[in-house]
C-alpha cells in the first residue's frame, strides 16, 4: 500500500500478510481458473452441438425436399405418359399436321422440364436385366443372352442417380429341351404309325 507524504513523495507501507492469506487467495485463484476453463470447455462442447445439429436439420431438410420434388416429378412423369399415348393416338387417326405438331411441341417442353430438374430415363432395350432399375414383367423365348431386356413396356426414370420410377420390361429366357424325352416321344408317335 502506497501514501503520499508531506512533501509529494511517496511512502511505501508495508502491510504484513500472513502466509496462510496468501494461500487462500492462491487457492481461490487456482479454483476460479479451473471454473473458468470448465465453463469455457462446456461451451465449446455446447457449440459443437448445436453446429452438428445444425448440419443435421439441413440434411434432413435438403432430404425431405428431395423427397417432396421426386413425388411432384412422379406425377408429372404419370401426365407425361398420358399425353404420350393421347399424341400417339392422334398420330394414328390422322388428325390434322398442325395439330400434332403443336402437340409434339408441348411434348418437347414436358422432357425439357424434366431434365432441368435432373430426371433422365433408364437405358433398357438390349440392356442386361438390372432388378434395381428394372421390373420384369413378362418373358419371351429368344436366341439373345438370357435375361436381356427384349421389350420396354413402360419407360423408367432416374432423379439424382436414384431410381425415381422403374422401367417395366420383358426378358428373354431360354427354353431348355430335353433332347431325351423329346427323341422318346419322338419315337412313340412313329411306333403307334406301326
Amino acid at each position: 500500500m502506497e501514501e503520499e507524504s508531506e512533501d509529494g513523495g511517496n511512502l511505501r507501507v508495508e502491510v504484513p500478510i500472513e502466509d496462510n492469506e496468501v494461500e487462500e487467495l492462491r487457492e481461490e485463484l487456482r479454483k476460479a481458473k479451473e471454473a473458468s476453463e470448465n465453463a469455457t470447455n462446456k461451451m465449446k462442447y455446447l457449440m459443437a452441438d448445436f453446429d452438428n445439429y445444425r448440419k443435421q436439420m439441413e440434411r434432413q431438410l435438403a432430404s425431405r425436399v428431395e423427397s417432396i420434388k421426386a413425388e411432384l416429378l412422379l406425377k408429372f412423369l404419370n401426365i407425361r405418359d398420358d399425353y404420350r399415348r393421347a399424341l400417339t393416338v392422334a398420330e394414328q387417326s390422322k388428325s390434322e399436321p398442325v395439330v400434332i405438331e403443336g402437340l409434339g411441341g408441348i411434348m418437347k417442353n414436358i422432357d425439357s422440364l424434366l431434365l432441368s430438374e435432373g430426371v433422365v430415363e433408364i437405358e433398357t432395350l438390349g440392356t442386361p436385366f438390372d432388378p434395381n432399375v428394372h421390373d420384369a414383367v413378362a418373358y419371351s423365348a429368344s436366341d439373345i443372352a438370357e435375361n436381356t431386356v427384349t421389350s420396354e413396356i413402360r419407360k423408367g426414370y432416374m432423379l439424382n442417380g436414384k431410381v425415381l420410377r422403374p422401367s417395366l420390361v420383358e426378358i428373354s429366357k431360354k427354353i431348355v429341351r430335353n433332347s431325351v424325352s423329346d427323341s422318346n416321344i419322338q419315337s412313340d408317335t412313329t411306333n403307334q404309325g406301326d
